[in-house]
């Protein structure tokens, strides 16, 4: 049997509009398919199918690599394979190129994430042996000791195994919270969540603030934009 996709995915895939684009020609009678007028939602075959727009076939276009800077907000989860999840971070983004995460952010945090259809830089940057920076501003509830900062930035034991000694700044301290700024080097699922479990330390809030070379700055909320040339460079300058 063969694999059947919907026509705006067939569009947007093949880099004609975004899906959202995609129906909007597909509605105005511009999408044909073996001839005849499109319809949203309708199933083809895409090795076998026709589709043409303003009579013009649809021809696959070489995917153009795309890196996205994402600023995640709290309630949206990073996989697609999450069925239960109301939110994914790719509804966030409306683009005709399929992108996928770049490493995780738990549905309870916000902040940096990356967005790529580049396989090889994203296998690369979330891989164990890159050690590739990620600071995070996490607010925790009440205050936090001398004690306990120490186990935080010297490891923590989760699963058996301790965790890298990691940089601890402490950025703001009052008498029902404290904001401190982990630099990990490594990615180990929830990881600031569990090493502060360990220690009886709860989280009110967690931002990743960069990653790499790569700042949040003041990009707004549920807000992407393009990596520019120079972040680029950099970027891939911390896969050598």
């Amino acid at each position: 049997m063969p694999d059947l996709l919907r026509i705006q995915k067939y569009l947007a895939e093949r880099g004609v509009a975004s899906r959202r684009g995609a129906e909007e020609m597909i509605a105005a009678g511009r999408v044909t398919v073996n001839g005849r007028r499109a319809t949203i939602g309708q199933s083809i075959d895409p090795k076998k199918a026709l589709v043409a727009v303003d009579g013009q076939a649809v021809e696959r276009q070489k995917e153009r690599k795309v890196y996205l800077m994402l600023h995640k907000p709290r309630g949206y989860v990073t996989t697609a394979k999450d069925r239960h999840a109301a939110r994914i971070v790719t509804e966030l983004i409306d683009r005709p190129e399929r992108l996928y995460p770049v490493g995780r952010l738990d549905k309870d945090s916000e902040g940096l994430l990356l967005l790529t259809n580049d396989g090889a830089l994203a296998h690369a940057l979330t891989h164990p042996s890159k050690h590739v920076e990620k600071r995070y501003r996490v607010t925790l509830r009440g205050q936090v000791g001398d004690g306990q900062r120490e186990q935080l930035a010297g490891g923590v034991m989760i699963d058996g195994r301790r965790t890298l000694p990691l940089e601890l700044r402490v950025i703001e301290e009052k008498a029902d919270r404290t904001v401190l700024e982990f630099t990990l080097k490594e990615g180990r699922n929830r990881q600031i969540r569990r090493m502060c479990e360990a220690l009886n330390l709860e989280v009110m809030r967690l931002k990743r603030t960069q990653i790499g070379p790569l700042k949040l700055g003041m990009l707004p909320l549920g807000q992407a934009r393009e990596l520019t040339a120079e972040e680029l460079k950099r970027l891939k300058g911390e896969m050598k």
